[in-house]
């Protein structure tokens, strides 16, 4: 598989990296995706909706589509990329907790064959909880890739955190070429 006009989901939680999407889905575009963001319910409280479709594309999801609505479903998702990622998201997609349309997206993609990677915004306290090692641990064995915080995570002008967009795309190629050697 190459990323030539294949459909990513950005499934993105309230960290303070959210804030940030909008500079990081040209580059995911210019890599020849086509990019569908899922937002949380907190995370879509702090970004502009609008300007993220208009950015990608395709509409902003928030919530399911109901039955019957004649609202165009989201494409089918050649790979996943869960940025950011946070401590109470991590540890509800482990438990396989779905109270969220973006969560029950993350839980269903762990049964398909798409690739997935997670880049958690977690403080290093909260990833020393044990609840966090264990949930780490199992979305790993599920065949999620999971970034360390560490590397990926830097401190923009504002001091708020923020990625290291580089490592993430990296990161979701080697994930997509992984994927293609299988």
């Amino acid at each position: 598989m190459t990323p030539a006009q294949q459909c990513l989901y950005l499934v993105a939680s309230a960290a303070p990296p959210v804030l940030r999407l909008e500079e990081f889905i040209p580059r995911l575009s210019a890599d020849g995706w086509t990019v569908c963001v899922i937002a949380t319910l907190t995370a879509a409280s702090w970004v502009d909706l609008d300007a993220l479709a208009a950015a990608t594309g395709c509409v902003t999801r928030v919530h399911p589509r109901p039955p019957r609505q004649k609202e165009k479903s989201l494409p089918r998702a050649d790979a996943v990329l869960a940025a950011p990622l946070t401590f109470n998201s991590v540890n509800k997609w482990a438990a396989g907790i779905s109270d969220s349309f973006a969560l029950g997206v993350l839980n269903e993609m762990l049964g398909t064959e798409a690739p997935i990677v997670a880049a958690p915004c977690v403080k290093p306290a909260l990833r020393r909880h044990p609840a966090y090692v264990d949930s780490v641990a199992r979305l790993a064995k599920a065949g999620v890739t999971l970034l360390d915080p560490d590397t990926i995570t830097t401190r923009a002008e504002d001091g708020l955190a923020t990625f290291d967009w580089s490592h993430l795309l990296s990161a979701l190629r080697g994930a997509v070429t992984s994927d293609m050697d299988r």
